[in-house]
């Protein structure tokens, strides 16, 4: 994680970066379930995982990606696509279904391997960039988007 540049002393940022946090914990989980052979308890971290995601990509998406997409534009276009290939496989979990594809819980293995490397180039590359690059105006767009889309974890407390 990184912990080098300053970013997460921004409060979009450290919550950006605690979500992550959730999610490899999630993953954890859903590593568990695989190996217990438990689809049904895959199924339902995958949701868990989703409700997590669900606004924390508004954040990114709406927010900074747009801000970051002239300077980065191929960068920026990968992580979108990562996102979509994670929000499917994690959707055919939706709804309170349990996948009956074998394949499924593989293939959410692999889609949550990737999602691990997604959150290290964020971490490592958008947020660093994001704090040396966007004006006061796209941060207020940033935290805006935060605001309407909220967040699925507490606050720390102060």
């Amino acid at each position: 994680m990184c912990e080098y540049c300053g970013c997460q002393s921004l409060t979009t940022i450290d919550e950006l970066t605690r979500e992550h946090d959730e999610v490899v914990r999630l993953i954890g989980h859903l590593r568990t379930a695989h190996q217990d052979g438990s689809a049904a308890r895959m199924a339902e971290t995958a949701r868990e995982i989703a409700r997590v995601l669900d606004p924390h990509t508004q954040v990114e998406e709406q927010g900074l990606f747009p801000a970051l997409a002239a300077d980065f534009p191929d960068q920026i276009a990968a992580l979108e696509a990562e996102h979509r290939q994670v929000e499917t496989v994690l959707g055919e979990a939706a709804d309170g279904v349990t996948p009956s594809d074998p394949t499924w819980p593989d293939r959410l293995l692999n889609a949550m391997d990737m999602l691990r490397d997604h959150i290290l180039k964020e971490q490592d590359g958008v947020f660093p960039a994001a704090l040396a690059n966007l004006s006061i105006e796209e941060w207020e767009t940033v935290e805006a988007t935060r605001a309407r889309a909220g967040s699925t974890l507490s606050r720390p407390a102060a």
